[in-house]
C-alpha cells in the first residue's frame, strides 16, 4: 500500500511540474527531496522523459518532409528578397533625395504653426487683459476726478469680473493688492466729504430755516388772493426732481463735486424765495450711503448718521443765555430748528431709509421738550408786551413752517396758549402804570369844550350820548374829566391787545370772545380797580377830586355795555351767545364809586376830627350865673366848614343822570355820616379816661356846642331830608344833656325801659360814668362842706343816683 500511495504521488508531482511555470517548480521539488523516494521519483522522471523524447522524434519525424521543403522555399525567397532589398534601397534612395526639400518645407510649417498658435494665445490673454487695463485706467481718472462711486463700481467689477478673466499675471496681482486700499481710501473719503457736509449744514442751519419760513410766510400772505391755485413754494416739491437728478448717467448720486451748502450769502437779493431744500447739495449724502451700501457697511453709515444727527440736535436745542433779550436771538434759534429739520425731512423723503419716521419723529419730540422748556425759560424774563407778541408771530410762523413739513405741531400752539397768560400779567402790569399816569396827570375837572369839534372829538373818544348837553351852547362843560375818555380808549386799546395774541392761533371766535373777555374781566376788576382804589386813597385828595371820582366812574359804568357790543362787533359773536362771559366792569366802577364815596366820608371825618382837636373845655367850669353860653371856636368854624362844604355838593346835580355829577344819596349820606361823627367824638370826649372831673358848668358849655350842631342840621346844609331827621344823629347827646343839666334822674330812673320814656337813647353806663366823674369833682370841692350844705346835699344826691344805677345795670344783665 505504501509503495502504490508513493507512485500516485509522484505521478501527481510529475503532472504538477508539467503544467507548472517553471518560476514556481521549486516548491514541488523540495516536496520531493523531503521524502525518502527522491530515488524512486528521479526513475520516475527520467521514465517520464524518455515518453516525451518519444513523442518529439516520432513528431518531428512526421512533419520533417513538410521542413524540407519549406527550407527549400525559403533559399528561393532569400534571393528575390535580395533584388528586393536593391530596388527598396534605391527606392529609399531616391526618395530620401526628393524628400529633402519636402522635410525643410514641412520645418518650416511647423514652425509657422506654432507661432500661429502663440499668436492666437497672445491674442486671447490680450482679450482678457485690455479690458482689466482700461477699466483701471478709468478707474484712475474717476479717483482722480473724485468720483468715487462710480470708481467704487468699476472698482467692483474689476475684482468681480475682469480681473479673474485675466489670468494670474503681475499686474494683476498689484492690482488685487491695490483694491482694498482705493476701497479703504473711496470710503475715508466719501466720510470726509460727510462730516465737511454735516459741519457745514450745522453752521448753515440758520439760513436754511430762514429760507423755510420765508417760504411759509409768502405760502401764508398769498393763500388768501392765490387760494384757488396749486401750491408752489411749500411742501415737497422738488423731491421727485431730487430723486430724478440723485442718480447720474453712470450711476453716481447727483453731482460729483464737493459740496455741501450752496451760495447762500447772495440769497438775500433775490426777489424770489428759492426753495429751503435748493440751498443744499445732499450729493455728499447720497454718495457716501451708495458707497457705503456697495461696501456692505450701510448699517454703519447709518447709525454714524444719526448718532452726528442727534448731537447736532441737542446742540441746534441749546438757547443762548440771552436769547431772551432780543427778538432776533428768537428767530435765530427757531430758523436753526427749521433748517434741521428741513434737512431731515429732506433726507427722509430722498435716501430710502437712511432715515425712518420712527427716528425723525423721535427727534422732533426731543425738540418739542426742550423748545418748550426753553420758552418757558426765556419768555418768563420778559415784560415787554411787544415782544412778547412779536415772540408768539415768530412762534406761530415756525409752527406753521414745520406743520407744512409734516410735523405735529398741536404742543406749541398750548405753548402759545399758556404764554397768552403771560402775555395778560404783562398787558396788566403795562396798562397800570397807564392808568396810574392818566389818573395822576388828571385834573379832575369837568372838560371844557368851546367848539363842536371839540365835542364831536370826546364823543368820538368816550360813547356818550346826552340830548340835553348837546342842546346847549358853546362854550359848555362836558361832566366828566380828562380821566373818562382816557380810561376808555386805554380800554380798548387793551382789547385789541388782547385780539392780536389771539390771532393766527387757529381758536375759533367763541374761544377768542371769551379769552378776549375774561381778560378784559382782569384788566377791570385788578388793574384798574386798584388804580381807582390807589387814585382814591392817596394822600391830598380833596373832596372835589373825589367827587369827580364818583362822576366819572359813573359815567364808565354807564359805558360798559358799549365795551360788550366793541368785543363782540371785532369778533363776530353776539354778546347774548349762550355760556358768553359777560364784562365785571359795572362792578368795577360801582366798587371804586362807593371806595370813593366812603373815602369822601374819610376825609370829611378827618377834617371834622382836626377842628375837634382844638377843642379846650375847662371841665372844671363853675355853672353859668345868668345869661346863655355861645358856642365854642372851634366849633362855629367847624359849623363854617361844614356849610362851605355842603353848599359846594348842593350846588351840584343832585341825580346820577342828569349830567351825572355827584348823587344827592351821597351829599345826604356825608352830611348824616358827618353830624354822627360830631356827636360821636363829643360823646368821646366826656367818657375820655383822661377826664376824670367834670363839672355841671362843662356840661352846660358842651350843651351850648350841641345846640350850635343842632342849629346846623336844623337849616338842611343838604336838601332831601325828611323832617328833622339830620337831628337824630345828636338825639343821644342831646338826651344825655338834658338828663344832666336839667337834673330830671327822677324821671329817668322811673321811665327806664318804657318806649316813652323821656330820655330812651340814655344808656345807663355812660351816665353812671359820668356820674362818677361829677362825684369824684363834688368830693374834691368839698374842703368847706360845713359851710355849704348844698353841697352836701348834692354829694348824697349823687351817691344815690349812682347806687340806683347799678341796680339797675344788674338788673339789666340778669
Amino acid at each position: 500500500m505504501a509503495s502504490v500511495e508513493i507512485a500516485a504521488e509522484h505521478e501527481r508531482i510529475l503532472r504538477e511540474i508539467e503544467s507548472t511555470d517553471t518560476n514556481c517548480i521549486g516548491p514541488t521539488l523540495r516536496s520531493v527531496y523531503d521524502g525518502q523516494e527522491h530515488g524512486l521519483f528521479m526513475e520516475k522522471l527520467d521514465a517520464r522523459i524518455r515518453n516525451h523524447d518519444r513523442d518529439i522524434e516520432r513528431m518531428c519525424n512526421h512533419h520533417f518532409q513538410g521542413f524540407v521543403d519549406s527550407i527549400t522555399e525559403l533559399l528561393k525567397v532569400r534571393g528575390e528578397a535580395q533584388k528586393l532589398k536593391s530596388q527598396v534601397t534605391e527606392t529609399n534612395q531616391r526618395l530620401q533625395n526628393d524628400g529633402k526639400e519636402l522635410i525643410t518645407s514641412m520645418e518650416e510649417l511647423k514652425q509657422c504653426r506654432v507661432q500661429q498658435r502663440n499668436i492666437a494665445n497672445t491674442i486671447d490673454k490680450l482679450t482678457h487683459c485690455l479690458p482689466v487695463l482700461e477699466m483701471y485706467s478709468r478707474l484712475q481718472e474717476q479717483m482722480s476726478a473724485k468720483r468715487y462711486y462710480p470708481a467704487l463700481c468699476t472698482l467692483e467689477q474689476l475684482e468681480q469680473t475682469c480681473l479673474p478673466r485675466a489670468g494670474q499675471y503681475r499686474f494683476c496681482s498689484i492690482m488685487a493688492e491695490n483694491i482694498p486700499k482705493l476701497r479703504t481710501h473711496i470710503r475715508d473719503t466719501a466720510m470726509s466729504q460727510l462730516r465737511d457736509f454735516l459741519e457745514s449744514i450745522r453752521k448753515h442751519s440758520d439760513k436754511i430755516g430762514q429760507t423755510a419760513v420765508k417760504q411759509a410766510q409768502l405760502q401764508r400772505s398769498l393763500d388768501g388772493s392765490l387760494s384757488m391755485q396749486p401750491r408752489t413754494l411749500i411742501g415737497r416739491r422738488g423731491r421727485k426732481e431730487a430723486m430724478a437728478a440723485a442718480t447720474e448717467s453712470d450711476g453716481s448720486p447727483l453731482s460729483e463735486q464737493d459740496s455741501g451748502i450752496l451760495d447762500v450769502e447772495d440769497e438775500d437779493d433775490d426777489d424770489d424765495v428759492s426753495g429751503a431744500q435748493e440751498l443744499v447739495d445732499f450729493s455728499p449724502v447720497y454718495r457716501c450711503l451708495h458707497i457705503y451700501t456697495v461696501l456692505g457697511l450701510r448699517d454703519v453709515f447709518e447709525n454714524y448718521y444719526r448718532k452726528q444727527r442727534r448731537k447736532q440736535a441737542r446742540l441746534v436745542l441749546q438757547p443762548h443765555s440771552n436769547m431772551h433779550e432780543t427778538l432776533e436771538g428768537y428767530r435765530r434759534y427757531f430758523n436753526q430748528i427749521v433748517g434741521f429739520f428741513v434737512v431731515e425731512d429732506h433726507v427722509l423723503h430722498t435716501t430710502r431709509g437712511l432715515v425712518n419716521r420712527a427716528y425723525v419723529e423721535e427727534l422732533w419730540e426731543l425738540a418739542l421738550s426742550k423748545i418748550v422748556a426753553a420758552l418757558r425759560t426765556h419768555s418768563s424774563y420778559c415784560d415787554d408786551p411787544n415782544l412778547v407778541l412779536d415772540l408768539k408771530n415768530l412762534m406761530v410762523l415756525f409752527a406753521d413752517t414745520l406743520q407744512g413739513y409734516g410735523f405735529p405741531v398741536s404742543q406749541l400752539f398750548d405753548m402759545l396758549l399758556e404764554m397768552r397768560e403771560q402775555y395778560g400779567e404783562i398787558l396788566l402790569k403795562r396798562w397800570n402804570i397807564t392808568f396810574r399816569q392818566v389818573l395822576d396827570q388828571d385834573n379832575y375837572s369837568p372838560i371844557p369844550v368851546s367848539t363842536e369839534e371839540e365835542y364831536r372829538h370826546y364823543t368820538s373818544l368816550f360813547p356818550m350820548q346826552d340830548p340835553e348837553l348837546e342842546k346847549l351852547p358853546f362854550p359848555k362843560k362836558l361832566p366828566f374829566s380828562e380821566f373818562v375818555p382816557k380810561v376808555y380808549s386805554q380800554l380798548k386799546e387793551f382789547i385789541y391787545a388782547c385780539l392780536k395774541y389771539s390771532e393766527d392761533l387757529h381758536l375759533s371766535s367763541t374761544e377768542v370772545d371769551d379769552m378776549i373777555r375774561k381778560s378784559t374781566n382782569l384788566l377791570l376788576t385788578r388793574t384798574l380797580s386798584n388804580c381807582l382804589q390807589y387814585a382814591i386813597k392817596k394822600k391830598n385828595v380833596g373832596l372835589a377830586e373825589l367827587v369827580q371820582v364818583i362822576i366819572n366812574t359813573t359815567h364808565l359804568e354807564q359805558s360798559c355795555h358799549f365795551l360788550e357790543e366793541f368785543i363782540s362787533n371785532i369778533t363776530n359773536v353776539p354778546p347774548d351767545t349762550v355760556n358768553a362771559t359777560k364784562l365785571y366792569g359795572t362792578s368795577t366802577f360801582k366798587d371804586a364809586r362807593h371806595a370813593a364815596e366812603a373815602e369822601i366820608y374819610t376825609n370829611l371825618n378827618t377834617k371834622i376830627d382836626q377842628f375837634l382837636q382844638l377843642a379846650d373845655y375847662d371841665w372844671m367850669a363853675s355853672p353859668p350865673a345868668g345869661g346863655s353860653l355861645s358856642a365854642s371856636d372851634y366849633l362855629i368854624d367847624l359849623i363854617a366848614f361844614l356849610n362851605s362844604t355842603f353848599s359846594v355838593f348842593t350846588n351840584l346835580p343832585g341825580t346820577a343822570i342828569d349830567h351825572a355829577t355827584l348823587p344827592g344819596k351821597v351829599a345826604q349820606t356825608a352830611c348824616m355820616s358827618a353830624c354822627k361823627h360830631i356827636s360821636t367824638s363829643l360823646m368821646e370826649l366826656l367818657l375820655n379816661p383822661e377826664v376824670r372831673q367834670i363839672s355841671i358848668g362843662a356840661l352846660h358849655q358842651l350843651n351850648a356846642d350841641v345846640k350850635e350842631c343842632e342849629s346846623f342840621a336844623r337849616a338842611g346844609p343838604v336838601a332831601g331830608f325828611q323832617g328833622d331827621t339830620l337831628l337824630l344823629a345828636f338825639s343821644d347827646l342831646r338826651q344825655l344833656l338834658d338828663l344832666f343839666t336839667q337834673w330830671d334822674w327822677s324821671t329817668y330812673l322811673v321811665d327806664y325801659g318804657k318806649p316813652t320814656c323821656k330820655y330812651l337813647r340814655v344808656n345807663p353806663h355812660i351816665s353812671l360814668a359820668l356820674l362818677e366823674k361829677m362825684k369824684e369833682t363834688s368830693r374834691k370841692n368839698n374842703v368847706f362842706a360845713q359851710f355849704r350844705k348844698t353841697d352836701r346835699d348834692r354829694q348824697k344826691l349823687i351817691d344815690t343816683i349812682i347806687k340806683q344805677l347799678r341796680n339797675l345795670i344788674t338788673q339789666q344783665q340778669a
